[in-house]
């Protein structure tokens, strides 16, 4: 069982913002799902919120650092995907007011 839940994985991720929105990337809706292995291993599937984000290769850097101290960490991995698209009904209400979209 790894020594961390997928709730603290999700906590250190909203550490990471999108630097052309200045939102975090769990409440623009930008991760999809996380998966935490028995040996502590982290796949995070998420997207950008366009194809051609010329940040994306930051974000993926510092989503991958942002779990760094979480206990007994293993690898992390970070599948960028395309399908759903994202779009700004997936951000949370909190990021929503934040930016005034309603």
């Amino acid at each position: 069982m790894a020594a961390f839940t997928e709730e603290q994985v999700l906590e250190n991720l909203r550490n990471v913002y999108d630097p052309e929105i200045g939102v975090n990337i769990v409440d623009l809706g930008l991760v999809y799902d996380v998966d935490v292995a028995d040996a502590g291993d982290v796949l995070i599937t998420m997207t950008l919120t366009s194809l051609g984000c010329p940040l994306g290769p930051v974000i993926v850097q510092e989503a991958t650092s942002a779990l760094s101290d979480l206990p007994a960490i293993g690898a992390v991995d970070v599948k960028l995907v395309w399908s759903p698209p994202w779009s700004p009904e997936k951000m949370s209400e909190e990021a929503r007011d934040e930016l005034g979209i309603w």
